[in-house]
């Protein structure tokens, strides 16, 4: 998933992640959207204090909270300064009985041991250098009896699109899959937590706009740093994609949800 410094520049604030949620949030096809689904699947009851950790612009609870349990207590928490205002800025005048938003490491988080009712880390594992102790931190700030969420993705997820990003020297799996995917997610919750549940994610794409698909795999690196000559070799492989598919690239997703509960 490339250098501490890429994940900075990468998340400082939300523009390069939002190219790629576009792709997602425009093509998935699906029963439910993604965030809703994930909701459904946090055990929340009405004044439970709830961590998002590695919250990025603070999108889920925007889409969510309207549904949630009533007098939710709040903490927004990313690495990312820029991050967290957005979060905060977007997140400030949601229904809840308390709200923070602060910077934090998720390894080593700033809050009391057993402080929380359940804990979300969406997406974000990839990006900590040792995933294990940042799940030790979450375990750590969790009550006894509380619940750990965690998403991510398998190595197969979009494995059509990805594959031609190998134009660039790319894997043809997920990044992400290949950081911290299913897998490991698996094995290093079992280990923490003694238990661990997966819920996938029923899900694919159908994407209509080539221009859609050059946007989203180029808002990281190798690609948002690949010369002319790379970039168009890209272009080119996105076109021949979308024309043996008749017009529409179709992928399937590979996605879901680890829940995980410390022992009371």
């Amino acid at each position: 998933m490339g250098s501490i410094s890429e994940t900075g520049r990468q998340y400082a604030n939300s523009e390069k992640l939002a190219a790629r949620a576009r792709l997602n949030g425009k093509y998935t096809i699906a029963e439910m959207g993604w965030f809703q689904w994930v909701a459904k699947h946090l055990p929340l009851k009405p004044g439970d204090q709830v961590l998002d950790i590695g919250c990025g612009p603070g999108w889920f609870w925007q889409d969510v909270v309207p549904d949630m349990p009533a007098g939710l207590h709040l903490t927004l928490a990313d690495a990312s300064d820029g991050m967290v205002r957005e979060a905060e800025e977007r997140c400030k005048d949601l229904p809840l009985a308390n709200f923070t938003a602060r910077q934090a490491d998720a390894s080593a988080m700033p809050f009391a041991d057993g402080s929380f009712d359940v804990v979300l880390a969406m997406h974000m594992l990839y990006h900590v250098p040792d995933p294990s102790r940042a799940i030790a931190e979450m375990f750590r700030v969790l009550r006894p009896g509380g619940t750990l969420a965690v998403t991510t993705n398998g190595k197969l997820n979009m494995r059509e699109l990805y594959a031609l990003t190998t134009v660039f020297g790319s894997s043809e799996f997920d990044p992400a899959g290949l950081a911290f995917g299913f897998d490991e997610a698996h094995d290093l919750l079992g280990a923490q937590f003694g238990n661990v549940r997966l819920e996938r994610y029923p899900s694919r794409l159908r994407i209509t706009e080539p221009e859609d698909v050059f946007l989203a795999l180029t808002s990281y690196p190798p690609g948002d740093g690949a010369n002319d000559a790379a970039l168009q070799a890209f272009r080119g492989r996105i076109d021949a994609a979308f024309a043996a598919g008749g017009g529409i690239l179709e992928s399937e997703k590979e996605t879901g949800v680890f829940l995980s509960i410390k022992a009371g």
